[in-house]
């Protein structure tokens, strides 16, 4: 499901906000998707983790709904719990084995090479990925996976804008570097 329009979201919000569970899941319907997405992404595809966390975050979202101002959007506001969930969480587990996700690699390698149907692609680019400072994975993650404006992925991440945009430059050289037979038409 989608996010509803402003105007249906404000009001579920609104609801949401007195109090209202059956306002609040209508709201979590709308967003759990992107926030396991995002999740997914971070945990370098553990689709449990990424489930019990988005589980986390929605459940500190219900909590401190009385309280959100809305000086951000709701969805950039679910995704900055989402990422404090995570950050939580792996600071006290450290770190995790990553595995390849190669189902949600095409939407990210069309941003750096000439997007093809092919395995072996989406192979090379998780571990690209994986490879990357966690900085510049998440800010890549952010802006290109989830699509958020620079602004909205700084507000995410509590970075300034300046710091998310030298972590994004970074990991999109680095990409471009790791991939580069593929932009000139090499199979490795």
């Amino acid at each position: 499901m989608e996010a509803p329009p402003d105007a249906a979201q404000a009001r579920l919000l609104a609801l949401a906000r007195a109090g209202d569970a059956q306002a609040f899941g209508q709201l979590v319907t709308a967003h759990q998707s992107r926030v396991r997405q995002q999740l997914r992404r971070l945990c370098h595809g553990d689709a449990a983790r990424a489930d019990d966390l988005a589980q986390d975050c929605f459940l500190q979202a219900w909590r401190a709904l009385p309280g959100f101002r809305g000086d951000a959007r709701l969805a950039t506001w679910l995704h900055r719990i989402a990422y404090r969930c995570f950050l939580m969480q792996q600071r006290a587990a450290g770190p995790v084995a990553v595995s390849i996700d190669t189902d949600v690699s095409a939407d990210v390698a069309a941003a750096w090479v000439d997007p093809r149907p092919s395995p072996a692609l989406g192979i090379d680019l998780e571990r690209a990925l994986a490879a990357l400072p966690d900085a510049q994975r998440w800010a890549l993650i952010h802006c290109h996976h989830l699509e958020l404006s620079h602004e909205e992925a700084a507000d995410v991440l509590g970075w300034p804008l300046g710091t998310l945009k030298s972590h994004l430059a970074r990991g999109k050289a680095a990409l471009r570097l790791a991939l580069s037979d593929w932009q000139h038409g090499v199979t490795p």
